[in-house]
């Protein structure tokens, strides 16, 4: 008898989708996560059919004080090109009509699906900017930890450690500068950019023997990449504990959360301009709950929670504990992607 994959929903699924009323059910995501850093990532047309290719001057060319009646040597700058592949997310619904056509909720069933292929996807994305690297998973895209992971590499000074040792047990802070020329995403030469879907309605699906079944079929693509123009607008602040930081934080200990906005401040000033593009921290949940807590302690002038506000720039009623964290003027944003459990950068 033909045995239907677990990877499409079953009867069992539907039933636990609908309310007693026999209606779609809200559905209570308990698995989404906050990633705002793919909310800011702004995103380029590359120059390539797979990635993005960048030219970066390496060298200056030989200037000199001339002596009279002495000439002067030709010389010339020197330059590298770095080439950044896109990846190529995709995800595939089937849901049998019988399924998806009782008590006549098939658009509000299919939406409630579609969503959580929306959060799925996300995630991925979000986990590949931080933490892929192309010599484990080449179909991915270099995300940022690869490019920051030496304290020996030619970029060390961008990567300031705060002083965490061990395996699986620190995180890291990240301050990117986002801008054309600067760090951005991108994707392939002649592509759309973003998360398409495409309804394929409804079509022959097959069972785990090979029988047909009809089925209504949905199709997401992704492609992205991520391009780093001039590695010197990424900072990472890497070898945080989080045992430490939390311990030091619920004892009221000021050493820790000062060492922290330090080390945040330290990274700003590693970015040779600011208004190359717009400047964000990054941080996991639990950092950034410290960080709140720093705030309440810390000069207003400092770091601090700014009301949330409207679209006319008026502080807007009851958003007080929905406001912007911001060290000196820059957000700091939540990626529950960024893990607690990150080996020390050596």
């Amino acid at each position: 008898m033909a045995t239907l994959s677990t990877n499409f929903p079953t009867l069992l699924d539907a039933a636990k989708s609908l309310d007693p009323d026999g209606k779609t059910a809200t559905v209570v995501e308990l698995l989404s996560q906050t990633n705002e850093i793919l909310l800011d990532m702004p995103f380029i047309e590359g120059n390539l059919p797979t990635g993005h290719r960048t030219t970066v001057r390496t060298g200056l060319p030989t200037v000199v004080w001339r002596q009279l009646y002495k000439g002067v040597p030709p010389s010339k700058s020197t330059r590298a090109q770095v080439d950044d592949t896109c990846g190529l997310l995709e995800a595939r619904a089937e849901v049998d009509v019988e399924i998806a056509n009782l008590n006549g909720n098939t658009a509000a069933f299919r939406l409630s699906e579609a969503q959580a292929f929306l959060e799925a996807m996300n995630q991925a994305m979000a986990e590949t900017l931080f933490y892929n690297d192309v010599t484990i998973h080449p179909e991915r895209f270099t995300g940022l930890s690869p490019r920051y992971s030496s304290l020996s590499a030619p970029n060390a000074q961008n990567i300031i450690d705060a002083g965490g040792s061990g395996s699986a047990e620190n995180t890291s802070v990240w301050l990117v500068v986002w801008g054309p020329n600067t760090v951005h995403g991108i994707f392939p030469k002649g592509s759309k950019a973003g998360l398409e879907h495409k309804d394929l309605g409804e079509i022959d699906a097959f069972d785990g023997d090979g029988n047909r079944y009809r089925a209504y079929a949905d199709h997401w693509k992704w492609k992205a990449g991520l391009s780093l123009r001039d590695w010197r607008y990424v900072v990472r602040i890497a070898n945080i504990k989080v045992e430490d930081l939390v311990k030091q934080a619920n004892t009221q200990s000021q050493s820790a959360d000062t060492q922290l906005i330090k080390l945040m401040i330290r990274a700003m000033a590693r970015i040779p301009q600011m208004g190359m593009g717009r400047a964000v921290f990054y941080a996991n949940r639990t950092v950034k709950e410290m960080l709140s807590i720093m705030a309440m302690d810390k000069s207003q002038n400092v770091l601090a929670i700014e009301p949330g506000v409207n679209q006319f720039g008026n502080v807007a009623p009851g958003s007080v504990n929905n406001g912007v964290l911001r060290l000196l003027g820059v957000p700091i944003r939540t990626c529950d992607q960024i893990l607690n459990t990150e080996d020390a950068v050596a």
